[in-house]
């Protein structure tokens, strides 16, 4: 029986944000399993001195530097005909990873995690190929295209042309391409025409995003809505932006002393900016995000643009918080009507300020989107239709792993 290996467009830890959290469970569920190598970028200088925390799941650990300025990635793509989001990632040192895992190991399974690690693939693979998209990204840049002008747009729809183009010639290379929800997975299939094409859904940790877990409290007063996530991902950008400029004057009207928190790493000069509007905090990273999603009157994720499964829905299910998400962020979850959603400034505002309105109404809310998280979304079930794809036994006994 042949090791695995796991190509990331990001080490997988700490698991700590969306692509993060899916990757390191990923790797963690594998390496029960079967002997697990890793290969991956890092684009936090953080990230190259943490690859210690996954020495218990991997035999091999090679982080890679991903130093390429975007204009370069840019104008490599322009020249070559390629999509940014590959000449973004392509890098000779990794190449050269894979290639020495593959002569010194017996590789039996290859894990691609996100679309851009494809290239890294052999010419024709031997190995049992699975490929982890998670999202339709072509049809991201596709929706990005759609509210851009100019040279922005232009660049965004060859992005979304080059990168479909692309991402049917992998699928029809692997022997699975999974994604994270079955809204994704018939996306695809209906833009690629590919068959092999299987569900993988995000779960949850809920005995650490657990509300009696201990953790460091905040100290607040009064009503408090928050908002989680990567803030200079676009996405987030711009559904706090939409939210702080036309939803939240609303629910302010009736409850003057409510306040937003905007909790996350990286935040944008556009995203600092809100800071300056009545009510609004922005956090920047924290070290713990429990504490504000406990904290929380209402959690809200006002996404316009949303793919998959999002992980902060999840999360503060998972703490019993009440939960209002627009249409595109809850389409993902099977949450069985314990969270809130609306499609319009006026949906979300009135949602909003219904809980903020009862908050017996909004605690009960939370317990129930608790009790559907742990029935529904632990990673060892989420996770379990890998076996068969990758015909790997239910378990084997701890084996001993040499560091990198």
């Amino acid at each position: 029986m042949g090791d695995i290996l796991f190509l990331a467009h990001r080490i997988p830890y700490p698991p700590d944000r969306g692509d993060k959290i899916r990757g390191f469970n990923l790797v963690k569920y594998l390496s029960a399993r079967k002997r697990v190598h890793l290969i991956a970028f890092a684009d936090d200088s953080r990230d190259l001195k943490r690859k210690g925390g996954l020495s218990a799941y991997t035999a091999n650990r090679s982080i890679i530097w991903r130093s390429k300025r975007r204009w370069m990635a840019v104008v490599q793509a322009l020249l070559g005909h390629r999509p940014v989001s590959l000449t973004a990632f392509d890098n000779a040192a990794l190449r050269e990873a894979v290639e020495s895992i593959l002569a010194r190991h017996s590789i039996d399974t290859i894990v691609v995690f996100s679309s851009q690690m494809a290239q890294y693939l052999p010419a024709k693979p031997r190995q049992n190929v699975i490929m982890d998209f998670v999202d339709v990204d072509s049809a991201k840049f596709d929706d990005y295209a759609a509210s851009s002008g100019g040279i922005a747009g232009w660049m965004m729809r060859r992005e979304g042309r080059l990168l479909a183009q692309y991402e049917r010639s992998v699928a029809a290379r692997v022997d699975a391409s999974l994604f994270v929800s079955e809204a994704e997975a018939a996306l695809f299939r209906s833009r690629s025409g590919a068959d092999k094409v299987h569900v993988i859904e995000n779960g949850i940790d809920t005995d650490f995003f657990d509300p009696v877990a201990s953790f460091k409290r905040i100290e607040t007063m009064g009503s408090l809505i928050v908002f989680t996530g990567q803030m200079d991902y676009r996405p987030n950008i711009e559904g706090v932006v939409w939210f702080v400029e036309t939803i939240l004057p609303h629910i302010r009207v009736r409850h003057p002393q409510a306040r937003f928190a905007i909790v996350g790493r990286s935040p944008t000069d556009a995203v600092k900016a809100l800071a300056k509007q009545p009510g609004v905090i922005v956090t920047g990273e924290v070290a713990d995000v429990r504490g504000w999603i406990a904290a929380a009157s209402v959690v809200v994720a006002p996404l316009k643009l949303a793919r998959g499964v999002q992980n902060k829905v999840l999360e503060a299910m998972a703490m019993a918080r009440p939960v209002v998400a627009s249409t595109a962020a809850a389409e993902g979850i099977d949450h069985g009507d314990t969270i809130m959603t609306g499609g319009t400034v006026g949906e979300i505002a009135e949602a909003v300020t219904r809980l903020l309105d009862d908050p017996g109404r909004a605690a009960a809310m939370g317990a129930a989107a608790r009790e559907q998280v742990i029935r529904r979304y632990s990673w060892e079930a989420s996770l379990s239709g890998l076996d068969a794809l990758l015909k790997l036994p239910r378990k084997v006994p701890p084996m001993s792993r040499s560091a990198a």
